[in-house]
């Protein structure tokens, strides 16, 4: 039995925690579809999200099968394609907007935007162009198996954000391609879409939710 604003069936199971037709008229933007960045994706589409909007300039390599989740008949495909590929076997009535390149300012950002690059210096580039405009934001990092989570939501964790922004030389060192798993690629866009539903169950978000899986441990500010 369908459910309200064009839903179908399949949501049925989720719809007091993530209400559909919040859903109806968003389009998410995914900036990087690497590690967390696929995950993210992924989780979206299932979740029910009508329009999707993907942004990467890379290819698929054989590591990204393991560490990605990517199948091996996609490597050497461009990974906006491959991951629209993926979302549409999901469910063929998403529209899927695929930008293969860098982002850049001229590139136009949704209100709901998924930073999922690896560098301090991107996510502050994208964070200029986005923040004036995007209603809900969340910055997923990760090294190795030690995750944060950061979100914007209209006004919740608007001035904090702004201070996880460091100079890119005090990053500590290596990158999230570097040492990943796709469990823990995993569980971070799993805390980005939970951030996600409270914002769209109109319920306060975390700004910023540090996970170590080694140490077991949680930290929410």
């Amino acid at each position: 039995m369908p459910i309200a604003d064009g839903g179908t069936t399949r949501l049925i199971r989720q719809h007091d925690l993530v209400p559909t037709d919040r859903l109806t008229n968003l389009t998410a933007t995914v900036i990087g579809v690497g590690a967390i960045g696929r995950q993210v994706a992924l989780q979206l589409a299932a979740v029910g999200v009508r329009s999707l909007h993907l942004i990467d300039f890379d290819v698929v390599d054989e590591t990204n099968i393991t560490t990605q989740g990517y199948a091996a008949e996609d490597v050497g495909k461009r990974k906006v394609t491959a991951m629209s590929e993926a979302v549409l076997r999901l469910d063929p009535s998403i529209a899927v907007q695929v930008t293969d390149d860098r982002f850049r300012p001229r590139h136009a950002l949704s209100d709901v935007v998924f930073c999922c690059v690896d560098s301090i210096s991107a996510r502050s580039a994208i964070w200029r162009s986005a923040q004036h405009g995007c209603r809900f934001w969340s910055d997923g990092r990760m090294l190795a198996e030690t995750i944060r989570i950061l979100s914007v939501a209209e006004d919740q964790g608007r001035s904090h954000y702004p201070s996880t922004l460091f100079r890119q030389a005090e990053a500590q060192t290596g990158q999230c391609t570097a040492r990943s798993t796709i469990y823990s690629a995993s569980i971070a866009a799993g805390l980005m879409l939970h951030q996600f539903a409270r914002w769209l169950r109109s319920q306060p978000i975390d700004p910023d939710v540090s996970l170590n899986l080694l140490a077991s441990e949680l930290t929410v500010t």
